[in-house]
């Protein structure tokens, strides 16, 4: 089963159905759950959604939804379905430093964090409207459900044939 970690931009356009990305966010995340796909949260991206719906919504007078749309979060996401990268920070720091600055800035420090991660952790896709992970050579960057179509129709084509196989 292929990996493909989600994005900050998608997990709000996801959550919030008044932010522009809203319908661009559902449409690959349908995909992404119908297929042999397995979605990848990490912990930055859900910390990073929080905040970016807090701000947003609190500076649109939308208080009262968030605590909602929190709940909804914490409902699809447990602590146990999340992965935890922040704790390879450590490990991976002067390497997140370095993609920042290679992307003279336009991948911000948690961008090249989760970079990093699906290369360590072998997730060849990122499901983002974030166009600037398109700079990273290893990660493919999903945006659209044709997006998502390609990668699961190119999983299954690189699979193994398991039926040509003898055994022994």
């Amino acid at each position: 089963m292929t990996k493909i970690g989600v994005d900050t931009s998608v997990l709000v356009g996801l959550f919030d159905t008044k932010d522009v990305w809203h319908e661009q966010a559902v449409a690959p995340h349908t995909v992404l759950q119908s297929g042999n796909l397995e979605a990848v949260y990490f912990d930055c991206a859900i910390a990073e959604a929080i905040s970016t719906l807090a701000r947003r919504l609190h500076e649109k007078r939308r208080d009262a939804e968030f605590p909602v749309l929190l709940d909804q979060m914490q409902a699809q996401f447990p602590a146990d379905v999340i992965t935890w990268i922040l704790p390879d920070v450590p490990f991976l720091y002067d390497e997140v430093v370095n993609l920042v600055r290679s992307s003279t800035g336009e991948l911000n420090f948690n961008d090249a964090l989760m970079a990093l991660a699906c290369r360590e952790r072998d997730i060849p896709a990122l499901a983002s409207f974030d166009g600037d992970f398109d700079m990273i050579s290893w990660l493919m960057r999903l945006a659209s459900p044709e997006d998502v179509r390609q990668l699961l129709a190119a999983s299954e084509r690189s699979a193994p044939d398991e039926s040509n196989d003898i055994p022994g």
